[in-house]
């Protein structure tokens, strides 16, 4: 039996209509799904939860949607959680990314198997190629190898996971506030640029794949960006028919770039 833990955004309800049998829907309080949750926990009651997804015959946990570290109230602990006390607090300083692999190696320390979404519905994964009207020049070819060096490290920062470049200079990079606000500051003065995304090197890809959607589109063309490049394996796209009309509208290209091509 699977277990979906979800959490905002678009992509669960996608998951969840890509599944073959409706999953146990699980999400972290705070930050409810946009589909109907069977179950809703909160870290502090996490070792009670974990028991609940055992009684409960579950044997896959797969994590998708959008969350944040919760803010955790020491007296709220269950007997149950107490004794993971020590492994949350000491993955709980160690980033969002170390955060996520300290939560599923707890999973996992239960006889659980953890799956990315993109493995519960392959079809997020776009194929590599340039599937928009529009087409990257030259120039852009060279931006994207900027985008992976940059990438590179930001990830060693544990810091974002999307960047805007121009002319081979990073004129933005994304924080924890995410690639929307990032692409905010630029107003529309970022003319021939694209954006870069992809997962941090070295992520486990079973949490926390990066994602782009119609919303990105429309903030892209709002800068006045050239187009997107996305790593093929690495970023999902819920509505890829949707956002290729919406690129091809705004005279955006896509690029869905294989990773060996860095």
């Amino acid at each position: 039996m699977l277990a979906l833990i979800a959490g905002t955004g678009v992509l669960p309800a996608m998951v969840l209509q890509a599944l073959p049998q409706r999953p146990l829907v699980c999400a972290l309080d705070g930050y409810a799904p946009d589909i109907p949750a069977d179950i809703t926990f909160r870290i502090e009651r996490l070792g009670g939860f974990l028991n609940d997804l055992t009684a409960r015959g579950v044997t896959q946990v797969c994590m998708v949607g959008g969350v944040r570290r919760p803010q955790i109230r020491a007296s709220a602990f269950d007997f149950a959680t107490l004794k993971l006390v020590p492994t949350i607090w000491r993955n709980m300083r160690k980033g969002d990314d170390g955060a996520l692999r300290g939560f599923i190696a707890l999973l996992e320390q239960r006889g659980l198997q953890v799956i990315g979404a993109h493995e519960a519905a392959p079809a997020l994964l776009p194929p590599a190629g340039i599937p928009t009207q529009a087409q990257p020049l030259p120039s852009h070819i060279e931006d994207a190898r900027a985008g992976v060096a940059q990438l590179a490290l930001m990830g060693a920062a544990d810091l974002g996971q999307a960047c805007v470049i121009r002319q081979g200079i990073v004129i933005a990079s994304e924080d924890d506030a995410g690639t929307d606000a990032m692409l905010a500051t630029l107003g529309g003065a970022a003319t021939a640029a694209i954006l870069f995304k992809g997962p941090k090197p070295n992520q486990d890809r079973r949490a926390d794949l990066p994602v782009i959607g119609p919303r990105t589109v429309q903030n892209a063309a709002a800068a006045g960006l050239a187009g997107i490049v996305i790593e093929a394996g690495g970023v999902m796209v819920p509505d890829l028919a949707g956002v290729i009309q919406l690129m091809d509208a705004q005279g955006l290209f896509l690029w869905v770039r294989p990773k060996e091509a860095a």
